[in-house]
């Protein structure tokens, strides 16, 4: 990563279009779709294995307008960046994004709306947990205007979700699943697998429960053990490595039967079911993140660059209502960019066309030639003239095949 500004206490300047438009290494011939990520960073209490930037639900209550606030000032101080761009995705996400009232999301909808051109048919996604759930809130965010909801379930086992210090129990899940059947044409059921304590059976249990329900998408995870996370401190004894890929394999057996193709490492979607936003992040496209902690990925003619949002909730509020919530800015170096690339494509089924490779990278298809062929020799992927595919062996040993791109020179 080359950083773009000097280090220190000064921030980047979020909005200096000049600086990212100058002349490059790279020449990119189009710009890829583009997503835009809300991150809404609290939950009602923090799991033991979430590594991710959320924060207990404070005493006093959510700060619910001040922080919709921070966030249009944040993507009102980006749009010089992506101006006239469309949006073809929004994924509202955390934390616990169902925390927030349905007239909250209403309102951030509609500001996000009058400043940016979205895709008619935009995909809209809101992350929501069980332990949120009352009668008809689901129905209320599809009303302001999401379109696909995300339930974290993780299990419909009630001693498998104690063992996740998880706020909810299997009545309030199989509630919230069955609102969310009702209310939305197009939802996301999150299970985890390879439990604490947990059987071949008992994944078979959650995953019958499940498809019950017959979800269009269903993203499964397997329980790993983060860093800088209770979990990491006092880990749980958990399946070995033997029998958590036999739970894997159970549970692709049984969303083929049920018709979920699965097209993503963790994700199996039904015909006109896959979610486009976590398509554009594996394809290599664009995405700008607003709210405490986002993540962004920005292509320009002669660069790509990535930024960070401030973590904490609180002095993310106060710098994005001044003007510049940015915390990092980095341009991706072209040593780097085969990583970053295969690091998303070869998560997908279908892999990558080295057309796409060279639109997305702006490199030539010769940067990556050498690992390419080490990993065909190795098994792990094949590949024509047009397409490079992971093997099921590269799909089974995904990081091993990521890895050989790692050290790929440019």
């Amino acid at each position: 990563m080359i950083p773009i500004t000097p280090t220190g206490n000064e921030a980047p300047a979020l909005h200096d279009v000049q600086h990212y438009m100058r002349p490059g290494t790279l020449q990119l011939a189009a710009l890829p779709p583009l997503s835009l990520y809300v991150h809404l960073p609290w939950c009602l209490k923090k799991c033991p294995y979430c590594d991710f930037n959320s924060h207990e639900k404070p005493g006093e209550g959510l700060p619910e307008q001040r922080y919709v606030d921070a966030l249009v000032a944040d993507l009102e101080a980006a749009l010089p960046l992506i101006w006239g761009r469309t949006i073809h995705s929004i994924f509202i996400g955390g934390g616990t994004p169902s925390l927030f009232a349905p007239a909250t999301i209403d309102r951030l909808l509609s500001d996000i709306r009058a400043r940016l051109k979205l895709e008619p048919n935009c995909e809209i996604t809101l992350e929501a947990n069980p332990g949120t759930f009352e009668k008809d809130r689901f129905r209320a965010f599809a009303q302001a205007g999401v379109t696909r909801l995300s339930i974290g379930v993780q299990s419909f086992n009630d001693t498998h979700l104690r063992a996740l210090g998880r706020v909810h129990d299997r009545a309030q899940a199989l509630a919230a699943v069955e609102e969310a059947a009702q209310a939305f044409d197009t939802f996301n059921l999150d299970i985890m697998y390879a439990l604490p304590g947990q059987t071949l059976e008992q994944v078979g249990q959650d995953m019958a429960q499940a498809l019950q329900f017959a979800p269009p998408h269903i993203s499964i995870y397997h329980l790993t053990i983060e860093p800088n996370t209770y979990f990491a401190k006092y880990p749980p004894a958990i399946p070995e490595d033997d029998t958590a890929y036999g739970m894997l394999d159970h549970i692709t057996e049984l969303t083929g039967v049920a018709g979920l193709e699965r097209y993503e490492v963790s994700a199996y979607a039904k015909a006109g079911h896959r979610c486009f936003h976590n398509l554009n992040y594996w394809q290599f496209g664009d995405y700008l993140g607003i709210g405490a902690g986002a993540h962004s990925k920005l292509s320009f003619a002669h660069r790509v660059v990535r930024q960070v949002r401030l973590r904490d909730p609180r002095l993310y509020m106060e710098r994005a209502l001044a003007g510049n919530a940015l915390a990092q800015a980095e341009e991706v170096g072209r040593a780097d960019l085969p990583f970053e690339y295969m690091l998303n494509a070869l998560r997908l089924r279908n892999g990558f066309g080295l057309r796409d490779f060279t639109e997305r990278t702006g490199l030539a298809i010769t940067a990556i030639e050498a690992a390419l062929k080490e990993a065909e020799r190795k098994g792990l992927i094949e590949r024509d003239f047009a397409r490079v595919r992971p093997t099921v062996r590269g799909f089974d040993f995904l990081s091993d095949l990521q890895a050989i791109f790692l050290s790929n020179g440019t």
